[in-house]
């Protein structure tokens, strides 16, 4: 059996996705991918449009070796992207600053995951509300179940987009900052400050009938 720290040397899916600006920092095994995937919430969507290049964020969500896109029916973004064109999607998540001695040497601590291809729309309706579903899931586990579920119309106004995961690489920093030898001794503070999306007390919408709480999927909520 392959060891994780094996397949994070293994190249990657094409030479189209390899790290070159510090590879030391690059993952290609599909575990440290998804994983990055599947916590992360918002994805930036890169594409040409004209001659013009753009990046829309979107919400997402990944089921099995699938990237799920979803927005407006009208969105210009997904209308362009369905035709199968060449796209960007990047994913990110910020897990702390790193503060150094130097100015030169300050940075962050992240994870992140690049993947080129291209995109096809989800037309049937099953398959459109299982991807729906999985969007929501992925947002907020648990609440899919105690909503109603979209409605022809809803799923008219609705556009899914899915793009194969097969070219992607992640790229990780983790760790203090890197001071060069000579900037030790400076009396200068220096090391990490961990970042986390930490979620504050739930809001009940106005017009919510004061019997109803928050599921414990909205008062547990963690990322």
């Amino acid at each position: 059996m392959t060891s994780q720290s094996q397949q994070k040397q293994a190249g990657p899916a094409t030479e189209r996705v390899r790290v070159k600006r510090l590879p030391k920092r690059a993952a290609y095994d599909r575990e440290t991918i998804n994983a990055i995937l599947d916590e992360g919430l918002i994805s930036h969507v890169g594409f040409a449009l004209g001659g013009q290049p753009f990046v829309i964020p979107t919400i997402y969500a990944r089921v099995g070796e699938r990237l799920f896109i979803h927005g407006s029916a009208a969105s210009r973004m997904l209308r362009e992207v369905r035709g199968a064109i060449p796209v960007c999607v990047t994913v990110t998540l910020l897990d702390g600053l790193v503060l150094a001695r130097s100015a030169f040497h300050h940075s962050m601590n992240y994870r992140s995951v690049v993947m080129l291809g291209s995109a096809t729309e989800i037309a049937g309706i099953e398959e459109k509300t299982a991807a729906l579903k999985a969007v929501v899931e992925h947002v907020i586990h648990g609440r899919w179940e105690h909503v109603r579920w979209p409605n022809e119309a809803e799923l008219h106004a609705t556009m899914v987009l899915a793009m194969p995961i097969v070219e992607a690489s992640a790229k990780v920093r983790t760790g203090p900052p890197l001071d060069d030898e000579d900037d030790l001794k400076l009396p200068v503070w220096a090391g990490e400050l961990p970042l986390r999306l930490t979620p504050q007390a739930p809001k009940a919408d106005a017009s919510l009938a004061p019997a109803i709480d928050p599921p414990q999927y909205v008062t547990n909520y963690r990322r």
